[in-house]
């Protein structure tokens, strides 16, 4: 336990201060849920003193930090398998065996074996509505924010709401996807899994009581655990978390976190899928410089792709703004205009290729199609009508994903995009080597080429994308023509956004802060400053206890009048931890969830100056736990005041500034 939390506070004012009601006594469940509670907490307690005794004194925090996100690692890693299991297997029941669709899938994706189901493509004019219908339902009633592909809404719930998720997101953007994409939704699974992995992040970090700072570190660490756990693609994972909440930049500070949470979900994830990469390929792709011309005309190819392709949910977006009848109802329009759109595209296909009931990856995410452009099919044609039918796949796959994610359905925006720029590629590939004559090309190449240049050109993250091809056909072989293209795509959609809550750099830390720390550091004047010099008393003080409710310390912190920190005291008085103003101010942006949170969802472990301590100190103190202000307690633990940041480094500045006298 925090040395500080031992603090008895007697003669702390009593306003403010909501005591949680008088109940029986503990029901066995409550019991239980304790003793676990109490379990799991005392093993995390005795791995930080255990990792502690390599790094010990200021590497404490580091070892928390880095031992936290290797457990949300796994947890998220087992939710996302669990999540991508349960998807796999109703589409398998739904378009399988209700519909008669034999599935197109990637060499490292799950099979089944063929139903004896005929194929019936009128089921396919409702099957995508009602999944999407469902979803919708159940996402605009049960919480908004699980609708849409999850990508985004994660990235915006890290910038404005400060990585702060309720504790319904896993479970319900889940349930929302599995039902979206099961029932043959144009989408995949990998921003569903972003939203479910940095919820999990979120949830936990609470639950740890970490400080915002660390919280914002595990929602990131979420995200890589998730997303690895998926696609079998841990270093890609790792690099994707931290560069895809930036347009230009990335969030350095979580990197290694991630890492290790994206190794845990990894781990942890193989438990539920199968161990090889996603992708066959050829054995090799040898490295012919003259082939870069044609590598960058593909990325200007895929360029005009991506442009037509966001345009085109955009396009699908407005039109929805237009439609009658409640917004829940969105997704399920968008399921059926899907169906009415793929059924009779499915029919012509399979008929003319001697192929009735193929998806040819058209539901669901489309990994298959991606694989067909790599490695061909035994029904795919040869010379230009392969290019044709290639192209008209990329067209029709653009439109599918159009109706599913336009209309805001739960479905993921990442597998249809490498599967769009796949098909592209293979058929810019095939007929390359039509045109040239050149027996070197390899249309496989340009397909994975493809595949990353797409998403990491209007997503915004050409490096992860890069390493993300590369695992997904376990081969680095095509790194320099990746990087080549890569380079072209991110130049040329500077202004195209498929995270659309993607800022462009992160922010500079406030200049206080800076000049704070630099006194701290380097003025010998600030020892002489002591905390009672600088320190503020509030008369009317609040105070909250761990259950106040979100609604009350928002009324409370209205009425404040500088108080920037509250305590937070336990049944007998103990304080037990801070809760900062910047978490309240959150808190009042986010709508609804003012009823869920209680001060101890929000709340930081607890830091305290004395009145005879340097102000130095002091700030530093501040400045480590990311806080504007610190109570200030007496030798018998009793509350005498506030100290804050600003006006400590303000009295030290000037006393630096202050000519030495000799």
């Amino acid at each position: 336990m925090h040395p500080e939390r031992k603090r008895r506070v007697r003669g702390a004012p009593a306003c403010g201060v909501e005591w949680p009601p008088v109940s029986v006594l503990p029901s066995p469940f409550e019991k239980a849920l304790r003793r676990v509670d109490g379990a799991l907490r005392g093993g995390l307690a005795l791995g930080l003193r255990l990792a502690s005794l390599s790094g010990g004194g200021p590497y404490r925090q580091l070892w928390r930090t880095l031992l936290f996100a290797t457990l949300i690692g796994a947890v998220a890693g087992a939710a996302s398998g669990v999540f991508s299991l349960a998807v796999i297997h109703l589409q398998h029941i739904v378009l399988d065996g209700l519909a008669g669709i034999t599935a197109l899938r990637a060499a490292g994706e799950r099979t089944f074996e063929a139903t004896a189901t005929p194929f019936r493509p009128w089921m396919i004019l409702f099957l995508p509505a009602i999944g999407a219908g469902l979803g919708g339902f159940i996402a605009y009633h049960v919480a908004h924010e699980t609708a849409g592909g999850g990508g985004d809404s994660a990235i915006r719930a890290y910038h404005q709401h400060d990585a702060i998720a309720r504790h319904r997101i896993p479970f319900v953007k889940a349930l929302v996807s599995i039902l979206t994409v099961g029932f043959g939704g144009s989408g995949g699974r990998a921003g569903p899994t972003m939203q479910i992995g940095s919820a999990i992040g979120s949830v936990l970090a609470r639950w740890l009581r970490t400080s915002a700072r660390e919280r914002r570190v595990l929602y990131v660490a979420g995200i890589a655990a998730g997303v690895s756990a998926v696609f079998r693609t841990p270093l890609g994972a790792a690099l994707f978390a931290v560069e895809v909440l930036y347009r230009d930049d990335f969030e350095s500070d979580a990197l290694v976190p991630a890492v290790l949470a994206s190794v845990a979900g990894y781990s942890v994830g193989l438990l539920f899928g199968e161990p090889s990469q996603l992708f066959a390929h050829a054995a090799s792709y040898p490295f012919v410089p003259g082939h870069l011309p044609l590598f960058a005309l593909l990325a200007l190819c895929e360029v005009g792709i991506g442009i037509l392709y966001l345009g085109a949910m955009g396009a699908v977006w407005r039109g929805c703004e237009r439609l009658p009848g409640p917004i829940w109802m969105r997704p399920g329009f968008g399921g059926l205009a899907l169906g009415f759109f793929l059924a009779p595209v499915l029919y012509l296909l399979g008929t003319r290729l001697g192929e009735p009931g193929l998806g040819f990856g058209l539901l669901g995410g489309g990994f298959g199609a991606a694989q067909m452009a790599m490695t061909g099919a035994p029904f795919l044609p040869d010379g230009w009508a392969a290019v044709r039918f290639l192209a008209l796949l990329c067209g029709v796959k653009v439109v599918a994903t159009s109706l599913t994610l336009g209309t805001r359905g739960s479905a993921g925006n990442f597998a249809p995009t490498l599967v769009i720029g796949a098909l592209l590629g293979g058929a810019f590939g095939r007929a390359a080597a039509l045109i040239t004559g050149d027996p070197r090309i390899d249309p496989g190449a340009f397909a994975l080429v493809g595949m990353g240049t797409l998403f990491g050109g209007i997503g915004h993250v050409p490096i992860s994308s890069m390493v993300f091809v590369c695992e997904m056909a376990g081969s680095y072989d095509l790194i320099v023509p990746l990087m080549l293209a890569e380079g072209i795509a991110f130049v040329a959609l500077r202004q195209r956004h498929l995270f659309p809550s993607q800022p462009p750099r992160r922010r500079a830390d406030e200049p206080i802060r800076g000049a704070g720390l630099a006194s701290a550091e380097g003025a010998s004047a600030g020892e002489v400053v002591l905390v009672r010099d600088v320190m503020d008393v509030f008369p009317g003080a609040r105070t909250f206890a761990p259950a106040t409710r979100g609604r009350v310390m928002l009324e409370a912190a209205s009425v404040s009048d500088g108080q920037a920190t509250f305590v937070v005291l336990d049944e007998g008085g103990a304080l037990v931890g801070l809760v900062p103003t910047e978490e309240l101010h959150r808190l009042s942006a986010a709508d609804g969830m003012a009823e869920w949170i209680v001060a101890s969802d929000l709340m930081q472990e607890t830091v305290s100056a004395a009145e005879g301590e340097s102000a130095r100190e002091a700030l530093g103190r501040m400045i480590a736990a990311g806080l504007r202000q610190i109570p200030v307690l007496a030798e018998d633990g009793q509350i005498r005041g506030y100290v804050d940041e600003r006006r400590v480094a303000g009295r030290l500045l000037a006393c630096s500034s202050e000519p030495q006298r000799s």
